[in-house]
């Protein structure tokens, strides 16, 4: 391959923002939008001039009802949304039998592709600014979920508040879940890439979760963990430049 310098470069992309006219069309129609049938097609036309991912977020500040695009799916009955709530498109928020209530708290964003679903009396609540990023699932069986304020969950991470069975003597599918407890998130933790936290894990306040760690026992506030099981590795108040986090994307 020509290294860069030698050869001519074509430029292909482009990044417009919505001017004046395409800012208002927005405000206009996000006050419309919702689950319906004209809900839906109130947000298909709110977004139409809207950029994606991330800013596509400036959606659900045009007015305190927030924003459900069009292509999420949501089949849930006990859905609570604070103000300014950013559902994405593709994300599906899922009530199986007996499920408990979602809450999403003031600013909550639900990235593209993240699946939430509560199931027999559990429930899943995520506290104000909490982010959930794409291709999540926090599945709630039985126990809760409760993710705090700020909290950041980085993409292809998972949340389980249950697991199945393992007795002998009869397939796994047909066992009844079990479960050791909630899943707690403390404010303002950041939870990495492809990381999973299985039931009865308490994550503390400000802690780091690693890239790809599984977290099968509680780790304290401000700690990094990381592996298989996960372990904490450090404090934060040991880092001595920001430098040292990079492993944590």
């Amino acid at each position: 391959m020509d290294a860069p310098e030698s050869r001519a470069w074509r430029k292909v992309g482009d990044r417009r923002r919505p001017g004046r006219l395409g800012r208002r069309w927005m405000a206009f129609w996000v006050r419309f939008g919702g689950t319906g049938v004209l809900g839906r097609l109130a947000s298909r036309l709110a977004s139409w001039p809207a950029p994606p991912h991330l800013d596509h977020v400036s959606l659900a500040y045009l007015t305190p009802r927030g924003y459900i695009d069009a292509t999420a799916t949501v089949h849930h009955a006990a859905l609570y949304f604070g103000d300014n709530v950013y559902v994405a498109p593709g994300a599906a928020i899922i009530q199986g039998e007996d499920g408990g209530a979602i809450r999403l708290g003031d600013r909550v964003a639900i990235h593209k592709g993240t699946l939430l679903e509560t199931g027999q009396g559990g429930s899943i609540e995520l506290a104000q600014d909490a982010s959930v990023h794409p291709g999540c699932q926090l599945k709630a069986y039985r126990t809760p979920i409760l993710v705090g304020e700020g909290v950041m969950i980085a993409a292809n991470a998972a949340i389980y508040s249950y697991d199945h069975g393992l007795a002998p003597g009869q397939p796994i599918r047909r066992q009844p879940l079990i479960a050791k407890g909630a899943v707690t998130i403390g404010a303002e933790a950041w939870v990495g890439t492809g990381a999973v936290i299985l039931s009865g894990v308490t994550v503390g306040e400000g802690a780091v979760i690693a890239a790809g760690a599984v977290v099968t026992k509680s780790i304290p506030p401000g700690a990094i963990a990381a592996g298989n099981p996960a372990r904490v590795i450090k404090y934060r108040h040991e880092l001595e430049s920001a430098g040292d986090t990079d492993e944590q994307q």
